[in-house]
Formats: structure tokens, sequence, C-alpha cells
């Protein structure tokens, strides 16, 4: 089988790697299209050091075998965690922060970057129909957007989405598809401008500040620079995710009050219907075969991704 492999210290192209076998409770699906998420890159960075296999966790694909005879031969996407079922995470509604979670292409599970892949039936989710492929694969990245409208309350409060890159652009399509308008502000007016038709944008911050800051820049410097946009009691949503550390001015977190919610994985259900009724729109991926992975991996524009043969 064809696929992009980790080996713990670089990504490789192989074409000996076995084709999986689906487990007790898993599917088998054919990978028609995966994407590349900047936490793919991270990872040749370091950010996963102890993982090796197959990378990826954006796809789309059809179900070859499965337990669930009716999803043998839909179109679907798929959620990255796969959890236990009986710890306390599990047990209290959290099973995406389960105790032995496994997490495709990145902890103890093959991802999508290959031409097959196994994956807990329970994770799948049927694409519905007249979705092309092309808007589907956008799930997963939408998805986590959603995940901030879980974590804290809009209402009318004015909040900014700091970063103009993909991660920027899924928050923004996620809060339009809600009917909240927000302010990015970005760094790069090319980047900007793609936004501009969905939210305010500006190069600058507002001297008042934001009641709820979103840090989407996919940078270590993210965080400083949300910490100087929040209000003071404001509320900042951390959603990038990089190799390294940084350090924090917690006295001025304490002192202001200021409330920090990290957020990742989010519900699928609503970023599927966002998607099919067009209320979140996305430039079009940029294809490439597995073989030209380094080139998917150096693409500079807004999304690469793999087609294998849809």
């Amino acid at each position: 089988m064809k696929g992009i492999y980790f080996n713990g210290k670089k990504a490789l192209y192989r074409e000996d790697l076995p084709r999986p076998i689906s487990g007790e409770r898993e599917s088998l699906v054919r990978i028609l299209m995966a994407a590349v998420c900047n936490t793919d890159k991270e990872i040749l960075r370091g950010y996963r050091p102890d993982f090796q296999g197959i990378m990826g966790h954006e796809f789309a694909g059809v179900v070859e075998e499965s337990p669930d005879s009716s999803l043998v031969g839909r179109q679907v996407v798929g959620e990255l965690n796969a959890s236990c079922g009986k710890c306390i995470y599990c047990r209290t509604g959290r099973p995406t922060h389960c105790s032995s979670r496994r997490v495709l292409g990145m902890h103890q599970k093959d991802g999508c970057f290959g031409e097959y892949m196994t994956i807990d039936t329970s994770l799948l989710h049927v694409i519905p129909q007249g979705l092309s492929l092309e808007k589907a694969i956008y799930t997963e990245p939408l998805a986590a957007a959603f995940e901030i409208m879980t974590q804290v309350s809009l209402g009318d409060k004015n909040v900014a989405v700091l970063g103009d890159g993909r991660l920027a652009y899924c928050v923004v399509q996620a809060m339009r598809a809600v009917g909240k308008r927000v302010t990015v502000i970005g760094k790069h007016p090319e980047k900007l401008e793609l936004l501009a038709p969905f939210a305010d944008t500006t190069l600058e911050r507002e001297k008042e500040g934001y009641e709820i800051v979103v840090e989407a820049t996919g940078s270590p410097s993210g965080i400083r620079q949300a910490l100087e946009l929040v209000r003071k009691k404001g509320t900042i949503v951390l959603k990038s995710t990089y190799a390294g550390e940084v350090s924090l001015p917690f006295s001025q977190i304490a002192v202001n009050e200021i409330t920090i919610a990290g957020s990742r994985c989010g519900p699928f259900g609503p970023a599927l219907e966002a998607l099919a009724s067009g209320r979140a729109q996305f430039p079009e991926i940029t294809l490439f075969p597995l073989e030209e992975y380094e080139a998917a991996f150096a693409f500079k524009g807004f999304k690469a991704g793999f087609s294998l043969g849809h």
C-alpha cells in the first residue's frame, strides 16, 4: 500500500505499507482525498515525538468493510479520537480526552495519508448527498472551530480572531454560520482580503480591546498578542497547536482575571450542515499525488491535500 510514513524524524513516501486490518469495532475506509493540516507540519518539527506511523487526520473516503452494513459503500468523513468508553473522561462525556485515546495520524493510530485506513466505526459521519468531496474535506477543521461555541457564550460580545491563515478562516466560517460577525486582526493584506467578505478585517487592534479573543495564529507568539488584545475579565480561546513552549505573565492574567480556554476537536454535525447549506464557504483545495508529499507540505496556498483516485 502507498502512504506517507513518519519514522519519528521525517516523512517518507512508501509503497510497501501493509493494508490495514479492521479491529472488532472498526471500519475499513478507502481514502479518496486527504488534506494537510498545520498539525501535520508541526509533527515534522517534533510536536508528537513518540509517534511513528502513517500521517494525516483530515480525510474523505468510502467505507469498504464495516460492522455497520448501512455504511458500506457510503462516502464518509471521520473524527480523530478513538476512546476506550470506560475511563473517567469517557464516563463523564469527555471522550476526546480519553486517558487511553488513539489519535489518527498522531498517537498510536495510523492516519489517512495512505490508500486505506481503519477507524472506529462510531467516529464516521456520512457525507450529505450533494456535498462534494472537495467541500467535505473541510469538515474536521471546521468542526474544531465549532467547538468554540460549546465553550464560550458569544452573545452580543465583540469578538476578535487573531491570525489570518487557514485556522482563522475556519473560525470565521464557523462564527458566520451561527450568525456572528467578528473582527479579524492579521498582518498579511492578501490573506485579509480573502476573509473580507465574511468578517471585518484590520491590521490594527481596537484601542478598547475585545471581550473574546480567539488566538488562531499558529505561532507561539500568538498567546502574548492575545493578552494585549483581550479586555480585563475577558476570555482568550487558544486554538493554535505547535511544537515548543512559551512563557506567560501569569500575574497579569491573574490580576486582570483573564480566562484562557484551550480548544481543539469539535462537533461534526454542525460542520457538515454548514458546508452542505453553503453557510460555510472555503477556497478550493490544491491536490497532489502522494508521491509529491514534499510539495504538498511546502505548499504556500490556502490548502493542500492528496488525491487518491476519487
